[in-house]
């Protein structure tokens, strides 16, 4: 295990490398190109049995023991976000309105690190070891689902998977043994009124004022009709009428989020968001199209393997330095591998304000410490390792 933990940490330059070129080259959900070449072409000059288009645009690598055992899946996400980069960096995105503001670049150049590494030592591993590199994880319907239909979890017993994680400092890791991410669905509203002249509002039926009443009165659902013990959130993002200040609109158009752990949770927002919108333009006299997406489930954790990974970690970082995490309102198409076979997912620190590596994810400035992928890097390779050598 400590010469794994070498061979990783004399690749930390070419690492980081490799993630400062995936951030200047981003490329988008559904639209890349570049990236899953430049990974499968990495992976084959390893040596490395590989599979492309998988699902659509993903990477699958299978490194082989020499000893027999079971199988072990690792996984990385590769899209970016179209969000413009601010950094004053050296390796600032170079595609205007791309960027990678979540760390998807530094979890494809850990995985890639971890697989030289396995390959390296294949010889003394006792089972496989699946490289699942993904696309498409920030845009519903994702890349997970349509990579497992195409295979790439056939045999797998288990998996791992991690995210670098700036609320949290580096240094650190955190775990959950139960669900520790929320199911993420979208709404899509139009409110359809008569316009008219803003002086003769008696004319008219304004989708504005309807509108601006229907998101104070999603804020009751959470806090008036859920149990206070059921985490949820309505969050409305966008609130898009009308072009001029004297011109009440025909239409008004709002979207936003909702994120649940409990399906039935989940089921009675969505029934009582359309109950309210009904109730309300029928009072008016208006029309409404509600469009409710239903996207990732909750990232719901397996506790035997969120053992090991907690071990692994302590192992690397310390005990006192791996914590147990709150579950998290984000969302993770992880959620479907975990579904399929047992596993987890957690948190490894990458926040350091002295390095500007304390923005928020999705935040035009995001960066993470560097140093935090060596950490990661080793605890996903002491995960599969020491899955394998424990269930020879």
């Amino acid at each position: 295990m400590n010469n794994m933990w070498k061979t990783i940490e004399d690749n930390l330059s070419e690492m980081i490398e490799l993630r400062r070129h995936f951030h200047q080259y981003p490329e988008l959900s559904f639209e890349e190109v570049e990236t899953p070449r430049m990974i499968a072409r990495y992976l084959q000059n390893l040596g490395i049995e590989t599979r492309t288009e998988v699902g659509g645009r993903g990477v699958v690598g299978v490194i082989k023991g020499d000893q027999p055992g079971k199988t072990v899946a690792l996984r990385a996400d590769f899209d970016a976000l179209p969000l413009q980069d601010e950094k004053e960096v050296d390796y600032k995105s170079k595609i205007d309105g791309k960027m990678h503001a979540c760390g998807h670049d530094a979890h494809t150049a850990i995985l890639l690190t971890v697989a030289k590494a396995l390959q390296e030592h294949k010889s003394q591993l006792s089972g496989n070891v699946v490289l699942i590199h993904q696309f498409a994880e920030e845009l519903v319907p994702g890349g997970a689902k349509a990579m497992i239909e195409d295979g790439c979890l056939d045999g797998v017993d288990a998996i791992f998977g991690t995210h670098l994680w700036t609320p949290i400092p580096v240094g650190k890791a955190t775990f959950h043994s139960q669900a520790i991410m929320a199911a993420a669905d979208r709404f899509e509203i139009d409110i359809v009124g008569k316009g008219g002249h803003g002086a003769a509002p008696q004319d008219t039926i304004d989708p504005i004022v309807l509108g601006v009443n229907y998101v104070q009165m999603l804020q009751q659902i959470v806090s008036r009709t859920i149990n206070p013990q059921e985490a949820a959130v309505i969050t409305v993002g966008t609130f898009h009428s009308g072009d001029a200040f004297n011109i009440i609109p025909s239409k008004t158009s709002i979207a936003g989020t909702v994120r649940t752990f409990n399906k039935d949770v989940q089921a009675g927002i969505q029934k009582k968001m359309k109950q309210l919108l009904h109730s309300l333009c029928e009072n008016a006299g208006a029309e409404y199209d509600f469009r409710y997406v239903t996207g990732y489930p909750p990232v719901v954790n397996h506790k035997e393997e969120t053992k090991l990974a907690e071990k692994c970690a302590e192992e690397i970082l310390g005990e006192d330095q791996c914590f147990r995490t709150e579950p998290l309102m984000v969302g993770e198409d992880f959620a479907y591998y975990l579904q399929k076979v047992p596993g987890t997912f957690f948190l490894t620190g990458a926040g350091n304000p002295e390095k500007a590596a304390d923005y928020p994810h999705h935040h035009p400035n995001f960066d993470i410490d560097e140093s935090s992928m060596l950490h990661a890097a080793k605890i996903l390779a002491s995960c599969a390792w020491n899955y394998l050598d424990s269930n020879k």
